[in-house]
């Protein structure tokens, strides 16, 4: 059964694709099934550029536990460069 638990956040950052990098302005979240990954849901997200179209577009799908460790490595990752007031 789909879930139907997404959210789109504004981002600001850069994507790499065959072509080469390009700017990233949204980034979706979902938590349902996944196109390819091998379970039944997935941490879904969708790192885009919807002005650019489809083709800018770097899909992740993880499973619960890797994208929860994720979150875990990302905060710890962002506390020590404020610690060191390396965050502008």
């Amino acid at each position: 059964m789909c879930t139907m638990i997404v959210q789109q956040v504004k981002i600001e950052g850069s994507g790499k694709k065959e072509t080469g990098w390009f700017t990233l302005k949204e980034a979706n979240v979902s938590y349902d099934h996944p196109f390819n990954a091998p379970f039944e849901h997935a941490l879904n997200i969708d790192f885009v550029n919807e002005a650019q179209g489809p083709g800018a577009r770097v899909a992740v799908e993880l499973s619960a536990e890797a994208a929860l460790a994720l979150v875990e490595a990302i905060q710890a990752v962002l506390k020590t460069a404020e610690e060191r007031d390396q965050i502008v």
